[in-house]
């Protein structure tokens, strides 16, 4: 079982930067592929981001690429999303999520283990 438990998220300016933080209980953290969805107001739950266990290999959605980086330190259990050039269309709730095998990174149908989401908003 993984408990995971999202920070960092608030309001600011379209321009402006933010870091969530995503910390997970579990001596296993460091073999999971750990993803961050976004959930706008009366929208679908979609994919960001993703992070393979070596923290090489990543895959973000065409929307955010060039502007995320998502980054994971697993002596601290901890995978962060760095949010810069922020846009109005980013805000929502922000969800990271685990999983040990994955075909998708895509599908959010495919994480076995979700946090509670943090609110990230961008005012114009």
């Amino acid at each position: 079982q993984v408990q995971l438990v999202e920070s960092g998220g608030g309001l600011v300016q379209a321009g402006g930067s933010l870091r969530l933080s995503c910390t997970a209980s579990g001596r296993t953290f460091s073999t999971y592929v750990l993803g961050w969805f976004r959930q706008a107001p009366g929208k679908e739950r979609d994919f960001v981001a993703a992070i393979w266990w070596n923290n090489i290999v990543t895959k973000y959605a065409d929307s955010v690429k060039g502007r995320f980086t998502i980054s994971r330190d697993n002596a601290k259990n901890t995978v962060y999303l760095q949010m810069n050039s922020l846009k109005p269309e980013d805000t929502g709730v922000y969800y990271c999520a685990a999983v040990r095998t994955i075909n998708n990174w895509e599908r959010r149908s495919e994480y076995d283990y979700w946090g509670q989401g943090a609110q990230v908003t961008v005012s114009s």
